[in-house]
């Protein structure tokens, strides 16, 4: 199951938010409004949001283009990337990109909250 955020601009350099992103605890402010818990871990963190399970992340790889979340479940296989493209030196492009290998009954349940994780994760990013 592939899910792709819209592709928003950034007002900072790709430097910047790569810098960023490599924090665990930066993360709380990215997550959506139904934030329940958030918990920073070992290159990573955990977290629930009303409604849902709680999901661990771990930071899996930081590059200059991209930046690589893994699940920290072995039930749950599944990746979320942020591909990032400098626009100029103050500005970056960035999409969220989710691949999660999931049979057809788990995907059906999970599609549309996590469709609606990558755009609420998308939103807030936006606003950095």
């Amino acid at each position: 199951m592939n899910l792709e955020g819209r592709k928003i601009v950034v007002n900072k350099s790709v430097k910047d938010l790569v810098e960023m992103l490599k924090n665990p605890a930066d993360y709380k402010d990215l997550m959506p409004d139904s934030l329940q818990k958030f918990e920073v871990r070992d290159n990573g963190f955990k977290f629930s949001l009303k409604g849902m399970p709680e999901i661990a992340l771990q930071i899996e790889d930081v590059t200059e283009t991209e930046v690589i979340l893994k699940s920290a479940s072995s039930s749950l296989d599944f990746t979320l990337k942020g591909a990032m493209e400098a626009v100029n030196e103050n500005q970056t492009a960035v999409q969220l990109l989710f691949e999660g290998k999931f049979n057809p009954f788990i995907k059906m349940m999970v599609e549309k909250p996590l469709q609606n994780f990558l755009n609420s994760l998308t939103d807030n990013i936006e606003k950095i």
